[in-house]
């Protein structure tokens, strides 16, 4: 039997189309929304890849049918190199998948934790994050792949070169002198308004730094 491939296929702001909202929640306040297109078919992508549209339609009814059973389906601030969702990176929810001609498009919510306090600072000061599906499946011989199931989508860092790979926003800020702090910022941000002013503060010059 072949063992299945891990694929990440990432889209850039503008080429996924992102819009951002915002929605009254049951809290009485505002979830911060990624609405775009979250896979192309039928399309050699920069992987040389082909994702067949059956496939991806199949694809998108399988979290269709998680999400209609109550099941929560996680997404991450970047995507690891593993396919299992990392508790302390996650960044938002799936809340809704659907195909348009023959592309998989779906909407996020950003969501009140570290990770997700950081996603929501960065695209509030104007940094356009891309999006990157995270997924298994075979690649034929030319390209096609067969096979496939969507684990999630995450948000990543949109690459300044046309056919670059995104950064990772994550490991960039630990690397980056003050990144512990802003970590640390964005946690204390969930509760405490002085703390959200100065993680937009310090985030600014993240961005910079970053590029994006």
């Amino acid at each position: 039997m072949k063992m299945a491939n891990q694929l990440f296929e990432f889209l850039s702001f503008d080429k996924a189309h992102v819009t951002l909202l915002e929605e009254d929640n049951k809290r009485g306040g505002k979830d911060l929304c990624m609405k775009g297109i979250f896979i192309q078919g039928d399309v050699r992508n920069q992987n040389q890849r082909v994702y067949p549209v059956r496939e991806i339609a199949k694809a998108v009814n399988s979290i269709t049918e998680k999400l209609s059973t109550g099941q929560s389906v996680m997404g991450e601030l970047d995507h690891p190199e593993e396919l299992s969702i990392n508790l302390d990176r996650v960044s938002h929810l799936i809340t809704e998948m659907w195909m348009e001609g023959a592309d998989g498009y779906g909407k996020l919510k950003i969501v009140p934790t570290p990770m997700g306090s950081i996603v929501e600072t960065l695209l509030k000061s104007g940094a356009k994050l891309g999006v990157s599906s995270r997924g298994s499946g075979n690649v034929g011989d030319d390209g096609s792949v067969s096979d496939f199931e969507i684990i999630t989508v995450d948000i990543v860092a949109q690459p300044s070169a046309p056919d670059a790979y995104p950064r990772t926003i994550y490991e960039s800020l630990f690397n980056m002198k003050g990144g512990a702090t802003i970590h640390n910022l964005a946690r204390e941000a969930l509760t405490e308004a002085a703390a959200k002013k100065q993680l937009y503060k310090d985030l600014q010059k993240f961005i910079q730094e970053l590029k994006i």
